[in-house]
């Protein structure tokens, strides 16, 4: 029996030769390519585009094939492209949707799919279930598959546009002016010759790490995460770098390392980039984080009286405000963050280049930024967990998840939020918000205190009441 595809919050993702095969790649490009004509009869084009997985090129020339079979037009990217410069492309190509191979900042033995609408967004679930439909429609008849006329592939190539676009978006001079050194990491990934291009395309100097093509991501996840960024810490102490600035396997995600060499981790960086934008382009419309994300979103949005909007995670949601015109900026604690005016998507390259601008304009490290932010709404500190369920202890804590407890960790419960998940907000301001995973025996805990005591109790906390 074939497997069954399944596309979740950022596209379908699997292991390479096990699940990751020629034949569901196949399966999975029929049933978009079905979608896409049910969509629009005649005259549809779709880009085609990769990160730098090992077979990237192969799979994109598969579906390239069985695009033009269905006599949809593929726009194929010869290089790898960022995921948001793919999204951008989308946009201005007028195309009906992108086929992105990527696993982003999953290890190397994966590889995946994700599906962007002619909007430049992530594939909302009414698409992707529409999709997973019409990969089964295929499997029950794969003969009744073919077009008429079979189209002939174009070329495209995202990277001068998308680029232009960010040169429309960061205050670039400031940067140049400042005299900043920056240091930047790929991390091997997609976003090669993007950040650091653009700034060495205007004159500002920057130092790249990992600037090669390896299909193994230096032997680990291609995840700008703290414990992964030591070659980046380095190149800034060589260099006398004030920031440094990283991306994932596909350049929707970012890292940031500040002067001293300390990581902010990605809550911090959409805060202190909502209240940047706030005091430098002058926007109010409105701000967005998902509910796992930290509530120093929420005391600057009250701060600025500006209104703000909790989704469940997953970016689309985000994009859905952005494309709205709803929000400045939006983001999640997991490194995803656009902003107004800009594509429906996660940009790691953009959210680097704004804090590069940020560090230029303020003249201050980005640790002293976070202070005075703690200066004007008070501290927050976020923590974000996982643990590993039994059988047992997943099925007893799902019904939990269902009960409304009127005391946590020695506190009253002021909200029950069931946006996703379930979040308790506490009268003291602190929260917890528990996620079960949908692939894997999993719950995700996201914790946030007022102080650093506060939080080491609430995790405790946290911790029991699945366990207990």
């Amino acid at each position: 029996m074939a497997t069954q595809i399944k596309f979740g919050t950022s596209g379908w993702r699997a292991v390479m030769a096990e699940e990751f095969t020629f034949a569901n790649v196949n399966r999975a490009v029929h049933g978009i390519a079905r979608y896409v004509t049910s969509q629009k009869a005649s005259g549809a084009k779709v880009i085609v585009g990769r990160d730098p997985r090992f077979l990237g090129e192969t799979f994109c020339g598969i579906a390239a094939d069985i695009l033009a079979s269905y006599g949809i037009t593929p726009l194929v990217i010869a290089e790898p492209a960022p995921t948001p410069a793919i999204s951008y492309a989308v946009i201005q190509a007028k195309a009906d949707g992108a086929i992105n191979f990527t696993a982003s900042h999953n290890p190397p033995e994966y590889n995946g799919i994700k599906f962007s609408t002619p909007d430049g967004a992530p594939s909302l679930p009414e698409v992707t279930k529409a999709i997973e439909a019409e990969i089964a429609a295929f499997d029950a008849n794969p003969q009744a598959a073919k077009a008429a006329s079979k189209v002939t592939a174009e070329s495209l190539d995202p990277c001068g546009m998308y680029l232009a676009r960010l040169a429309e978006i960061v205050d670039l001079d400031a940067i140049k002016k400042s005299g900043v050194k920056i240091a930047f990491d790929p991390m091997w990934g997609a976003a090669r010759g993007y950040s650091d291009g653009l700034l060495r395309e205007h004159g500002i100097p920057v130092e790249t790490v990992h600037d090669y093509r390896d299909v193994l991501f230096g032997g680990h996840a291609p995840e700008p995460d703290d414990h992964l960024l030591e070659d980046l810490r380095r190149k800034m102490r060589e260099t006398g770098a004030a920031i440094g600035i990283a991306t994932d396997g596909d350049a929707d995600r970012f890292g940031i390392v500040d002067e001293d060499g300390t990581f902010l981790q990605p809550n911090y960086i959409i805060a202190l980039l909502f209240d940047y934008l706030v005091e430098t382009r002058g926007w109010k419309n409105g701000v967005g984080k998902s509910v796992a994300t930290t509530n120093l979103i929420n005391a600057l949005a009250e701060k600025y009286k500006i209104e703000l909007y909790e989704t469940p995670v997953g970016f689309k949601y985000i994009g859905e405000l952005i494309k709205q015109d709803k929000i400045l900026i939006g983001g999640e604690e997991s490194a995803g963050l656009s902003i107004r005016g800009h594509v429906p998507e996660k940009d790691g390259v953009l959210a680097g280049l704004l804090c590069c601008e940020m560090v230029a304009r303020r003249g201050g490290s980005l640790g002293k930024q976070l202070q005075a932010v703690f200066g004007k709404v008070g501290s927050f500190y976020p923590l974000r967990e996982n643990f590993r369920l039994t059988p047992e202890v997943q099925q007893k804590f799902t019904e939990k998840l269902r009960s409304n407890p009127a005391e946590f960790n020695g506190s009253k419960v002021a909200k029950a939020v069931r946006i996703d998940g379930l979040k308790l907000v506490l009268a003291d301001g602190s929260w917890v918000c528990y996620r079960l995973s949908g692939t894997e025996p999993v719950v995700r805990v996201y914790s946030e205190s007022r102080s650093r005591e506060g939080l080491e109790k609430l995790s405790k906390a946290a911790k029991e009441w699945i366990f207990d």
